[in-house]
């Protein structure tokens, strides 16, 4: 469900592993993939979101600390090793390579943003669709460009209609959650939070006001479905 809110074990337990340690994680299950970005003032990379949350680009990531203690931000990123295997930049470049010659459809990518520290927002399920070769001014980097899918549940097959879909901005789920104190507005649960719209987005409610947006558990959050005619 877009915009659900875990914790660090939470998206582990969830993805069925001890540790999320690397950014880029290619068919972590074999359905899909997965990728962590942030775009706090602190992240190592520089991810971004466009206006409508349809678009992101997608920084690839770096090579590991060298023993020559050389800044990997001073390496361009590879899409080999020197054993000659695919990093995970690779394993993704192939994805898009296979994708664009028809060998295979998009790659799906689960998304999750980190918000704030400890927590994690669901961003959704995106297409892998291109990448290119920037350079940051001290090196080359592969920047990758996804779209929102509009498949968001891979047991049910669910679509969504990408016109009438607006995500959430990342400043606006911190002030949201600062302001609810990470609970249930109604309940004070602070198990299965999403982030709800108070006028739903269909009906012309924003996604950019802090004053349309709170935390909801998902058991008040179906509650309040169920009133909506």
């Amino acid at each position: 469900m877009l915009d659900q809110i875990y914790s660090y074990r939470e998206m582990c337990e969830i993805e069925n592993v001890q540790t999320l340690q690397r950014g880029m994680n290619f068919r972590m299950n074999p359905k899909y993939s997965v990728i962590l970005m942030s775009r706090r003032a602190n992240a190592p990379y520089i991810d971004r979101i466009s206006d409508d949350g349809i678009t992101i680009k997608y920084e690839g990531h770096d090579q590991p600390k060298t023993s020559y203690e050389i800044s990997p931000k001073l390496i361009d990123q590879t899409k080999k090793t020197k054993n000659g295997t695919l990093t995970q930049n690779g394993k993704f470049i192939q994805a898009v390579e296979n994708f664009k010659s028809d060998i295979s459809e998009a790659e799906i990518v689960k998304v999750y943003e980190k918000i704030l520290p400890g927590v994690w927002s669901l961003k959704g399920l995106f297409d892998l669709i291109d990448y290119n070769i920037e350079n940051d001014g001290k090196r080359k980097v592969f920047v990758f460009t996804l779209q929102l899918s509009d498949e968001q549940d891979l047991t049910t097959n669910e679509h969504i209609d990408l016109a009438h879909t607006r995500l959430i901005p990342s400043e606006v789920k911190k002030e949201v959650w600062k302001r609810d104190f990470g609970k249930c507005v109604l309940c004070g649960s602070t198990k299965n939070l999403h982030f709800d719209h108070d006028l739903p987005f269909s009906r012309g409610g924003t996604s950019l006001s802090v004053k349309n947006i709170k935390l909801l558990c998902a058991r008040c959050n179906l509650a309040k479905s169920d009133k909506i005619e």
